[in-house]
């Protein structure tokens, strides 16, 4: 018998008390009454969209900053806060959740696209353990159904508040905790090599679209023509490809799921222009379906569209975002940036050494991608199977 099972003979042979949110705790609001100026001038660091999406360290990764004066009211997050995405593109991305896990004196606020909940009773809970416990599958189906939308989907709170969770006994938390934290940290060691692989792709791709001495450099605008896709409807896209949906569906942030009919086709690069992420750049090929999120990039015939792949990637575009707690960007703006034109044959050369350095970095079917990605789903079956507990029949 594992200690895990001991515990549970031991703590709560008959099972675990489940409670909704709304009798546990209370959600609170992001940042209100700030404008692009704030998010400019300011020296208060606030969690972004990302940070919460990414489940990233709350206190060690948030750079982000805005002007809060002393006398102004907003929600601090504290320690053991949960925070969640508040809106998305799609309702699987809704209600994504990370944790303040470590204790900080440091003033942390909410970006406003996020919100949070604090217990009221906040040491019955480990913070490790509802990190864990509000990504697990069965969790994230209740969290979805709380979301409604047409081109954008948004987290109700109130519906929230009848959201179950599952309170069991510190100890077994901690246990839980310390099993799942095996499978993670395996996986950071792999992802830990893994970035640095890509620092050195980043280093070559640097190297070789650095070197522009002597070529000529014009405007976005007029070597390329740069159009936003077309809104689409929710409903119309599927998240799984099928026999009815069978053509990607891009968004600001890649593939957004599967559609009908397309509306482009050939292989162009694709950059996000809204949200934290905007300024990423996508390969798209084929027919596929490109939403109002994601910006077309069709060169004149200066370039090779893989060739402008690499080399959009490589002008950082997400530095170009306006200020704000949405930002985005605006294709008037891309226009308007120049970027170097070497001579077809030295594209295509660049190309084939970038295009390998790629693949070793991002091929999920082979080397470290794949073991990140079976580590991954080697977490996320132990993850939902010790999160599942006997509901105790009051």
């Amino acid at each position: 018998m594992s200690r895990l099972e001991e515990l549970f003979v031991e703590l709560c042979p008959d099972g675990v008390p489940f409670k909704p949110l709304g009798e546990l705790g209370t959600f609170y609001s992001g940042l209100t009454g700030k404008t692009k100026d704030d998010f400019n001038e300011g020296d208060s660091k606030f969690i972004t969209y990302m940070n919460v999406y990414t489940n990233m360290d709350l206190k060690t990764n948030v750079t982000e900053k805005v002007k809060i004066s002393e006398n102004e009211k907003q929600n601090i997050v504290q320690y053991g806060d949960i925070i969640f995405t508040g809106s998305s593109e799609t309702p699987d991305e809704c209600g994504m959740s990370s944790v303040l896990t470590t204790k900080t004196d440091e003033k942390l606020y909410l970006n406003s696209f996020c919100f949070g909940y604090r217990f009221k009773e906040p040491q019955y809970f480990v913070p490790a353990f509802t990190k864990h416990l509000f990504r697990s599958n069965k969790l994230r189906r209740q969290i979805i159904r709380t979301a409604s939308g047409v081109t954008r989907f948004n987290v109700s709170k109130k519906k929230m508040e009848s959201v179950v969770i599952p309170v069991p006994p510190l100890e077994i938390q901690r246990e839980i905790v310390r099993v799942l934290d095996n499978f993670t940290f395996l996986t950071a060691e792999l992802t830990a090599e893994l970035t640095a692989r890509r620092k050195q792709y980043e280093y070559y791709r640097n190297q070789l679209l650095g070197f522009m001495e002597g070529v000529q450099y014009k405007r976005l605008g007029d070597t390329c023509d740069m159009k936003a896709g077309k809104a689409i409807s929710s409903i119309l896209i599927s998240d799984y490809e099928t026999a009815d949906s069978p053509i990607k569906c891009y968004g600001g942030n890649g593939i957004r799921g599967y559609v009908k009919e397309a509306n482009q086709h050939g292989e162009y690069p694709l950059i996000g222009r809204q949200g934290a992420l905007c300024g990423n750049v996508n390969y798209a090929t084929g027919s596929f379906y490109a939403t109002e999120h994601a910006v077309i990039v069709k060169s004149k015939g200066m370039y090779y569209h893989r060739f402008l792949y690499h080399l959009l990637t490589h002008m950082n575009l997400n530095q170009y975002k306006s200020a704000g707690a949405q930002p985005g960007l605006a294709v008037k703006n891309l226009q308007e940036l120049k970027a170097p034109v070497p001579p077809l044959e030295v594209q295509e050369r660049i190309v084939r050494v970038l295009d390998n350095f790629e693949s070793i970095c991002s091929d999920f079917s082979v080397g470290i991608p794949a073991e990140i990605a079976a580590r991954q789903k080697q977490y996320e079956y132990y993850r939902d199977k010790l999160l599942t507990f006997k509901e105790l029949n009051a």
